[in-house]
């Protein structure tokens, strides 16, 4: 490992893995820059939630993340490829989860809004992050070599937060508030 700081991005410009140079507000910067915040954003939740499952099953999605991250990061499709990437059994150990803590929640009877404890707060905060990286990864999609698995893992990682935020506040006897639809602003 290098120096942490470098000072070679003083003027606008970052270097890819594999060497490139590129602009810090390109596509690929910005696609694995929100990976980067919400891997930070999971370490913020595994911080309060009190479930040894969600921190073990947390940490796990972290290392998944850096994978993810290293592809992004990659100046071209050869350079992806060398790199520590995401397989089918990191999407299938979510989805095991995923039936798992769903099969055990009550029945949800409408849009749940985001709240209940702090655990299950954060995980909302975590889930909208995962979109927004999703929305960024398919954005650098359109122009650039991204994995199919990369893809499907985070549009999974995104259900899977949503529903751990559900078992937090299950877990804790927390009601969830639903959206009332007859509601009106004023």
């Amino acid at each position: 490992m290098g120096k942490i700081s470098t000072k070679t991005g003083d003027g606008g410009m970052t270097s890819l893995v594999g060497g490139c140079r590129v602009p810090k507000d390109c596509a690929r910067l910005e696609a694995y820059g929100t990976v980067d915040e919400l891997n930070s954003m999971l370490g913020w939740l595994m911080a309060v939630t009190c479930d040894e499952t969600a921190r073990n099953a947390l940490e796990e999605c972290q290392h998944v993340l850096f994978n993810v991250g290293s592809v992004l990061a990659s100046q071209d499709e050869k350079t992806a490829r060398q790199m520590p990437g995401v397989v089918s059994e990191d999407v299938g150990r979510l989805e095991v989860l995923m039936e798992e803590w769903e099969a055990r929640l009550p029945e949800r009877r409408g849009f749940v809004l985001p709240g209940g404890v702090e655990s299950a707060c954060r995980a909302h905060v975590c889930r909208t992050v995962c979109r927004r990286a999703e929305r960024r990864i398919f954005a650098l999609a359109s122009e650039a070599y991204v994995p199919d698995e990369v893809r499907r893992y985070i549009n999974r990682l995104s259900d899977f937060l949503f529903i751990l935020a559900l078992r937090e506040n299950n877990l804790a006897a927390k009601d969830e508030i639903l959206w009332q639809n007859n509601r009106h602003s004023r």
